[in-house]
């Protein structure tokens, strides 16, 4: 009996051992899935987090309420086509306002994300709106995403001002003055592109940080306004 204990000891005790050593042999593949179950969770995780962020920005520029934060700011639209400056006349607008015109005056509204904005006119107070036909329409009501348009910078320093809600439809003027219709315009086209100038007669908030071209004699670049002579 006392052999037969022993020898079953020994038995139980190579059963260990080869426990053991399977253990042992196999970790590193249970360490290698593990460690990439881990990855394909924080994957997963990381993707579904950058999802709800992306749904969360566009359901708010589409719909953004009246508590977002907005910057006003007042500018004319000059027109690369006609020279001169996008202006509200009532329920009409036209692309031939003169420099510093009380009707070339526009209030812009800056959404809090990016650069969504609604363009109303300061002496009208109506909103430059595109229909589902790409008509630009006057609105005395902005709120409506047909009066949201996206600013896109463009190489030669002009913006375009491409439609929130129609894509591919722009803020044009041909060379009359007239508006286009959105369905007809391309970013590379004149006529839907403008720069934002300052009404005349007032300063320009960028003038003192302008400077002219550096000249062989003097080597430096000098102010376009010199400063005055110290005492």
């Amino acid at each position: 009996m006392q052999c037969l204990s022993v020898s079953s000891s020994t038995a139980a005790v190579a059963a260990m051992k080869d426990s053991i050593q399977l253990k042992v042999t196999t970790s590193p593949a249970l360490q290698w899935c593990l460690q990439f179950l881990v990855l394909y969770f924080q994957l997963q995780e990381s993707q579904q987090t950058s999802a709800d962020f992306r749904i969360y920005i566009e359901n708010h520029t589409r719909n953004p309420d009246d508590l977002s934060r907005k910057q006003v700011r007042i500018y004319q639209l000059y027109s690369r086509t006609t020279g001169k400056h996008v202006q509200i006349l009532g329920k009409k607008v036209n692309a031939n306002g003169d420099d510093g015109g009380k009707y070339a005056l526009l209030v812009v509204e800056t959404e809090t994300f990016g650069s969504h904005i609604r363009i109303k006119g300061k002496e009208s107070e109506h909103y430059i709106c595109m229909n589902d036909k790409g008509k630009i329409v006057v609105r005395p009501d902005g709120r409506k995403q047909e009066c949201v348009f996206v600013e896109e910078f463009l190489e030669n320093n002009y913006t375009a001002l491409v439609s929130a809600k129609y894509k591919g439809w722009y803020l044009g003027f041909n060379r009359k003055g007239r508006p286009k219709k959105g369905s007809k315009t391309t970013q590379r086209q004149q006529e839907v592109h403008f720069m934002k100038r300052q009404p005349k007669g007032r300063p320009d908030p960028l003038e003192e940080f302008r400077f002219t071209t550096v000249t062989k004699r003097t080597r430096r670049a000098r102010r376009l306004k010199p400063n005055p002579k110290r005492n």
